[in-house]
């Protein structure tokens, strides 16, 4: 694989979302990783943000606008011409766009900055005959007509993967609703990274950039609370750059499905030790007491005879609870369920346990943070 090279990442502090500041940390950190080799003159550039829902950038949901703008103006240095670009988690349609990039600070920043958003909804089939388990996928029409994408995300934790940093981030290219199929193809963890390592390796995003001034920990992508860690990571391994992520907020690399899969293809090296570290030192970002995912898969379990570990699994995982006294009906949380195991009845959503799949995205799309994520009690202790 091409993402075995090129694993330096740079990693700078950054104390506030100021524009310039922003713009002269990311470009020192192009300078540092060679942008200029993969980011040539003339080329069409994808910029490609996590705007999974609407939600301000204060909220720490969203990769904040002014961390696009910087991105997009030492793309343009570079020669290239810019395209921001990105699919929800609801529907994909240019009303949809145009409402999520109001709430998130997107229009504004555009006006601003003399930068353009992208409204074409079509899509396309992106291949990927490397695939391990998928030899193509559904993508949106300007990453497939891109000359190279430049991927801008958001440090989270996230109650399926764990984390939600660099590969995450690329589940935004897959069409609005198209996402919840896949989830109900995958909705075991590990053949759903594996499935994101497959969308990331075809993808090939040429740079990667983490907006961790201020991340999200708990029970993220969306229902956590905002963490302040102060930090700006490019790279031009996504895999390498996860690594990285993952030091930085105490997650063990084996135990997050996407670096699972991407240190069995090689893709990076097993630990952060592998990572050659440039501008600042990561000791210095570590966040020894983030907050978790309520989700994380309980230890003991690999401790169990083998036998009994599948119904100890299931006992342990963590299931969507629904605050009723929040619930507004909207229907938001039905419309993202892969498995359809949700319903509105009397303006209330209800969920099938029976047939859920313990994937989250009820939670994740939930504008009202109506969702919690619980276990039972024996296993929270």
């Amino acid at each position: 694989m091409q993402q075995e090279q090129n694993r330096a990442v740079c990693l700078n502090a950054c104390g506030e979302y100021e524009y310039e500041q922003l713009y002269q940390c990311i470009r020192q950190q192009f300078s540092r990783i060679r942008a200029e080799e993969c980011i040539r003159p003339g080329m069409k550039v994808v910029l490609k943000p996590n705007l999974v829902m609407k939600s301000s950038p204060e909220a720490a949901v969203v990769t904040h606008p002014l961390v696009t703008a910087a991105v997009a103006k030492c793309v343009q240095e570079l020669g290239a011409t810019v395209l921001i670009a990105e699919s929800s988690g609801g529907r994909y349609t240019p009303s949809t766009l145009r409402s999520i990039y109001q709430e998130t600070g997107y229009t504004e920043m555009a006006e601003t900055y003399g930068l353009e958003l992208n409204y074409d909804c079509s899509y396309g089939e992106l291949k990927v005959p490397d695939g391990v388990l998928c030899k193509g996928f559904t993508v949106i029409r300007p990453v497939l007509e891109a000359d190279a994408v430049v991927n801008i995300c958001k440090l989270k934790s996230h109650c399926m993967t764990g984390l939600s940093a660099a590969v995450k981030n690329l589940f935004g290219v897959v069409p609005g609703l198209m996402k919840p199929e896949l989830h109900c193809r995958f909705p075991e963890k590990p053949r759903f990274g594996e499935m994101l390592t497959d969308l990331c390796c075809g993808v090939k995003p040429a740079l990667s950039v983490v907006d961790a001034v201020t991340a999200m920990e708990g029970n993220g992508p969306t229902g956590g609370r905002p963490r302040f860690v102060g930090a700006i990571l490019s790279g031009r391994n996504p895999f390498a750059v996860d690594l990285c992520c993952a030091a930085m907020v105490g997650m063990d690399p084996e135990k997050i499905p996407t670096l699972q899969a991407g240190i069995r293809r090689g893709a990076c090296g097993k630990s952060v030790e592998t990572v050659e570290i440039l501008g600042e030192p990561l000791e210095r970002f570590i966040q020894k007491d983030f907050l978790q995912p309520e989700s994380k898969t309980a230890d003991f379990i690999e401790h169990l005879p083998r036998f009994l570990r599948p119904l100890a699994s299931r006992l342990a995982a963590p299931a969507p609870k629904i605050r009723r006294e929040d619930c507004v009906g909207c229907g938001k949380c039905a419309e993202s369920c892969p498995q359809h195991t949700v319903k509105v009845r009397e303006k209330k959503a209800e969920i099938d346990y029976s047939r859920c799949i313990r994937c989250y995205c009820c939670h994740e799309m939930c504008p009202h943070q109506a969702i919690d994520i619980r276990r039972l009690p024996l296993f929270r202790l």
